[in-house]
């Protein structure tokens, strides 16, 4: 059996060289075996854990925020973020200049949890390279800095 796939007389998209599908998967990979890390052991769910590593390193932003800074579905981050000041991991409060607009941070408890997660998540991030050279890494980040800055919208249609 080969492991070619069938010609089927229809565009053939090829898959394992489609950067979309490469990062989705790696991405999917990577999500899921971090995520045995703090799942069991605190009972966080990956939404919840994106939106406490952003809050941990931007404190007092709001939910739009946060969608923006993982590009998660504003639902999904809703329902996280509801999850998470119900667990009294996250405090919500007005903003400062703008009493219209909420702003959210983490708790006592939410600290705790994110300064056992954080350290971990970075020893995966250190496996995960393992021997990798640094100025590999360098260009690694660099790439995915100049495919994040495109303008994604354009460059689908």
């Amino acid at each position: 059996m080969s492991n070619e796939p069938a010609r089927t007389g229809h565009v053939q998209l090829d898959l394992e060289h489609f950067l979309p599908y490469r990062l989705s998967v790696l991405s999917n990979r990577l999500s899921s075996a971090i995520a045995k890390i703090y799942a069991d052991r605190f009972s966080l769910a990956m939404t919840e854990w994106r939106v406490m590593a952003v809050l941990g390193r931007y404190p007092d932003v709001s939910a739009n925020e946060v969608t923006r800074r993982t590009a998660m579905d504003k639902v999904a981050v809703s329902r996280a973020v509801a999850r998470m000041i119900e667990a009294g991991w996250l405090e919500r409060s007005l903003h400062e200049d703008d009493r219209r607009r909420s702003v959210l941070r983490l708790s006592a408890d939410g600290y705790a949890i994110y300064d056992e997660v954080a350290p971990m998540a970075l020893a995966f991030e250190q496996r995960l390279f393992g021997d990798i050279d640094p100025d590999q890494r360098r260009q690694l980040f660099g790439l995915l800095d100049r495919i994040d800055a495109l303008e994604i919208e354009t460059a689908a249609q």
